[in-house]
């Protein structure tokens, strides 16, 4: 029986995908022999799509690994998440499902010093660490593509005066933990497709800060970029890989 045209654009898509997400494993090293990752499942499509290509990508036996994934919930932040369609969602994938609740107000401390958005990331992040220990991970995997990545190089020249973003691969200096982002090559325009043709789910209700965030407005700025230069996503991407410092300013030691 011949494919429906949708069902073609689902292969052709999906094809792109794995390439793109073997290409950065390759590229960066991310996943090798006896790694037990932990996947930072938020229940939007990118961390979605990082269970499926992740859960698929370990049923290969070379090299051995192993995922589970882990959905933290911050009690006192206003937004909603589906747990058991996630949890329905990682064993159809074949991903071990686990479940943490938190809150952050056990330091008033800090909410004098951090707005929301650090709060609950966090202490979102201090969960899925603490869990990643408990099951003995080496890794923990998020689900970052390329546009967070070239947003946050471009949020931290605006408002950091560094020339830095999230990398692919990032190893803890206080513990021997790693964090990896496999969808680093992947663009956000795919993963939209892939959502809409795999009919994932959305989030009930988002975070009410979401749009209080710099990285809104920096994202806007980086489509003004992109119509100046339809490929200013690729020459962003490969200015990172291509640092000159003998043309930039250098203080005499």
């Amino acid at each position: 029986m011949k494919p429906t045209p949708q069902e073609q654009q689902l292969q052709l898509l999906y094809r792109q995908l794995i390439r793109l997400f073997n290409k950065a494993c390759a590229d960066y090293s991310l996943i090798a022999d006896n790694d037990h990752i932990l996947i930072g499942l938020s229940g939007g499509k990118d961390s979605l799509a990082l269970v499926e290509l992740l859960g698929e990508r370990q049923k290969i036996f070379v090299p051995r690994f192993h995922v589970s994934a882990a959905h933290i919930i911050v009690e006192n932040i206003g937004y909603q998440s589906n747990a058991d369609y996630l949890r329905l969602f990682c064993e159809q994938h074949g991903v071990p499902f686990h479940l943490i609740t938190t809150r952050y107000e056990q330091q008033p401390e800090l909410r004098l010093q951090h707005n929301h958005c650090f709060l609950c990331s966090w202490y979102r992040r201090k969960a899925l660490f603490d869990l990643a220990q408990q099951l003995g991970c080496n890794k923990i995997a998020l689900g970052h593509h390329k546009d967070d990545i070239i947003q946050t190089m471009l949020m931290n020249i605006i408002y950091q005066g560094s020339f830095s973003t999230i990398p692919p691969a990032l190893q803890m200096q206080k513990f021997k933990m790693q964090l990896i982002r496999p969808l680093c090559l992947i663009r956000e325009e795919q993963l939209q497709q892939l959502a809409q043709l795999r009919q994932y789910k959305q989030v009930p209700k988002l975070c009410p800060y979401e749009k209080e965030s710099s990285r809104a407005q920096v994202k806007q700025l980086v489509g003004q970029l992109a119509q100046l230069n339809p490929h200013f996503y690729d020459s962003a991407w490969a200015a990172m890989e291509n640092i000159k410092p003998d043309y930039l300013p250098q203080k005499k030691r």
